[in-house]
């Protein structure tokens, strides 16, 4: 086969997904079931998935030492939140872990209302307590995970050492908690606002009325403000600790009337009064079912817009939860009145909802991809938020490494999101690619020789400090070509032209003599204490070693088949990047999930298995896409566990697109790489109403040829243009 055009500029609205099944670990619901919805997909979910630790030797690649808890992986949370909303409400059972909560672990701290699974946010813990007035902290419970209860919009447990069984249900904005004690007398609510899974500066609580309270915590530069309302009356609230972090206010509530309690509380980035608006406006006197309901409809409503027959129970329910997950972030920060305070921290007022930065370096590869498909309101409202942050920084932000604003923004235009100013934002792109200060680090050294250099040291370790020079100019060569795209689309010949011509600079890092991207030195020579197994954090690579770098190109992947001598050379290195065994005495945390060389556990070689294609064998890259399906999801001893942090959602679109036979390997392209799905058929049905089918046929898992509306296709890839279209891709398996 040849290879179809890497740039088709085809318009896009994609939406889709629906029906398939997951393995039940704990019980779904509430009482008989109540938490997940009766016949949706979302009954397929088990948000529980990824919380457990990653500890496998075998799989990990190393023995993780045992302050470690295992490697970081999944790092996600299990509590309710709706897609892409402000409000995560989730319990926390050890603060300043990734998320908040471990799955082996025993006691529960509190009730949290925001959540990524970065280490950050965890505000607003809350936790209800029961015992004599007397009775001080530290306020905790154990549970037991057969009490736990897990699914979209809902999340249940029992307060092994209070006796209070626990029901939690969110909004956009709010959070409803549901506390049924043993008894209606020495009942309290701890707001354990001392504690966040950040530095917490200041914190306050206030009685307002004979069942509301309101106040704030201060983490940073950004602070929380909260307006709550008990159905219970608040006999007295008393401070202890404030200043500390187990700085707490009790609310000891009134004997007598119902054993259950419930909790309604509002939040805002903004002001007291904004979360007492959202309170009113999003909960109201609603039931605690009726918003449970609502949560569920509304994640079923989404999660419908694929339908697949076919695959096993255990690849339904994981294709179902890494959807999921995928779509929990980035997060909303603006009001219901439309208020949202901007990066300079003034509050503004907009005419579209203001969201958090996405993680672009982990999920331009896919995960935003998947948004602009399915949710192309939320992804422009995303990135007019971006352009808002340029308008005030002069620079359209990015995230942790590599300028990925330019893929997440080209990717998405070139799918039919077009609904945000972008001449201005495609100036603010620009800006970024050539002004230095910005989101470029070392850019007058790209710009000047073509690469970012690299210092020699004599015996580098994983934590070497260093400018991950290989790293960024790879990526940096590939946000060139993602703004070019725009640039053409644009009419802009003279900026196409030229970034065009700095994409090639991947070249410039690589060595024709060991056939690795390697460390290149300030005079052009090469790195010479250079061992291409080692990992490091930020030594010439971002998170990676060479062999996981090598491959990168997806802007110019037959170009990178030239470097390596051609397609028998690059299969042969490819071959051996999944044979050379792993080191086990190299330890990084973040790097973990092996085979071979390659590694699944972090985000830097994720397109890596796809590579096959360009030496005409995608049955080599069939038989690695579904082992990494098969060993790293749904792993460890309840299969709980993912091979890497989920990282705000990429883990788990990778795996969405890899089940369906679809993968965006360039996120700029709007096309799609064909696989073999694990599933007999998916259907995606787009807003417009279109429905696109992808049917395998064949008993086997080797391509032999893809159909296009039942002709033969010119190559591997198929256009984004399918989707708005309508039609049916078939791929057949000899």
């Amino acid at each position: 086969m040849k290879f179809a055009n890497l740039r088709l500029s085809h318009l896009l609205t994609l939406a889709a997904l629906g029906a398939f099944s997951c393995t039940k670990v704990a019980p779904s619901g509430g009482p008989g079931g109540a938490g997940r919805s009766a016949d949706g997909p979302g009954r397929f979910v088990n948000p529980l998935i990824g919380t457990a630790a990653f500890t496998d030797p075998k799989l990990v690649g190393y023995v993780a030492p045992p302050d470690w808890h295992g490697v970081w992986a999944g790092l996600v949370f299990p509590g309710s939140a709706l897609p892409n909303a402000m409000v995560q409400l989730s319990p926390i059972t050890q603060f300043n872990t990734g998320s908040g909560y471990q799955y082996e672990d025993s006691v529960i701290q509190a009730f949290a209302h925001t959540n990524k699974g970065h280490w950050n946010l965890c505000h607003l813990p809350v936790l209800p307590v029961a015992g004599p007035a007397g009775a001080a902290g530290p306020y905790a419970s154990r549970f037991s995970h057969a009490t736990e209860q897990a699914a979209p919009g809902y999340y249940g447990v029992t307060l092994k050492d209070y006796n209070v069984q626990v029901r939690l249900t969110s909004t956009l904005r709010c959070g409803l908690h549901q506390y049924t004690y043993a008894q209606a007398q020495d009942r309290r609510v701890v707001f354990k606002l001392g504690r966040s899974n950040e530095n917490v500066n200041d914190w306050s609580l206030e009685k307002v009325g004979p069942s509301a309270v309101q106040g704030f915590q201060k983490t940073g530069d950004q602070t929380v403000y909260f307006y709550g309302q008990l159905s219970a009356g608040i006999q007295d609230v008393a401070v202890q600790g404030k200043g500390t972090k187990e700085g707490v206010a009790v609310l000891r509530l009134a004997d007598g009337g119902p054993k259950t309690v419930e909790l309604r509380v509002g939040i805002s980035f903004v002001s007291i009064e904004n979360a007492q608006q959202n309170l009113a406006q999003e909960l109201g006197t609603r039931s605690f079912e009726e918003v449970r309901r609502a949560a569920a409809a509304t994640w079923d409503q989404l999660l419908t817009k694929v339908a697949v027959t076919g695959g096993t129970a255990q690849q339904r329910g994981m294709f179902y939860t890494c959807l999921y997950r995928s779509f929990l972030w980035p997060a909303l920060r603006s009001d219901a009145n439309g208020e949202y305070r901007d990066v300079k921290g003034a509050v503004q007022k907009a005419d579209f909802q203001y969201y958090t930065l996405p993680s672009l370096w982990d999920t331009y590869r896919n995960k935003d991809v998947l948004m602009s498909m399915l949710a192309p309101g939320v992804t422009a409202d995303i990135i007019k938020s971006m352009q808002d942050i340029g308008h005030k920084t002069g620079f359209i932000p990015t995230f942790f490494h590599g300028d990925h604003a330019a893929s997440f923004v080209a990717g998405a235009y070139q799918r039919g999101v077009t609904n945000f100013d972008v001449p201005d934002v495609y100036r603010l792109l620009l800006h970024n690619a050539n002004v230095a200060g910005g989101t470029r680090p070392h850019l007058p050294e790209y710009l000047e020789k073509g690469y970012i250099a690299t210092t020699e040291v004599p015996a580098p370790n994983v934590e070497t400090p260093g400018s991950a020079g290989v790293s960024k100019t790879l990526e940096y060569a590939y946000d060139d070509y993602a703004v070019a795209q725009l640039a053409k689309a644009l009419h802009d010949t003279a900026q196409y032209r030229a970034l065009m011509a700095r994409s090639k600079n991947y070249r410039n890092v690589f060595d024709p003599g060991t056939k690795f991207m390697r460390g290149r030195l300030a005079n052009g020579q090469w790195v010479k204490n250079f061992n291409p197994q080692y990992p490091y954090y930020e030594y010439m690579y971002r998170e990676a070693n060479a062999w996981q770098v090598s491959f990168f190109a997806p802007h110019d992947m037959p170009g990178l088949v030239a470097l390596y001598g051609g397609p028998r050379p690059f299969e042969a290195k490819l071959d051996s990047l999944f044979t050379v065994p792993w080191n086990p005495t190299y330890i990084a945390r973040n790097v973990s999930g092996f085979i071979g060389q390659y590694c699944h556990g972090n985000q830097p070689d994720h397109e890596t298995p796809f590579a096959y294609y360009y030496v005409g064998k995608p049955e080599k890259s069939q038989q690695r896409l579904d082992e990494i399906m098969a060993k790293f999801y749904n792993t460890g001893e309840k299969g709980l566990a993912f091979s890497g942090m989920d990282d705000a959602g990429e883990m788990s679109a990778w795996y969405v697109f890899s089940a369906t036979g679809l993968y965006p390997l360039s996120a700029a392209d709007a096309q799609y790489i064909v696989t073999l799905p694990v599933f007999d058929e998916v259907r995606w049905t787009m807003p417009n109403g279109k429905v696109l089918t992808v049917k395998k046929s064949g008993a086997s898992r080797n391509l032999s040829a893809i159909r296009v509306n039942g002709a033969p296709s010119a190559g591997y890839f198929v256009p984004h243009q399918l989707f708005q279209t309508g039609g049916q891709v078939e791929a057949v398996a000899r």
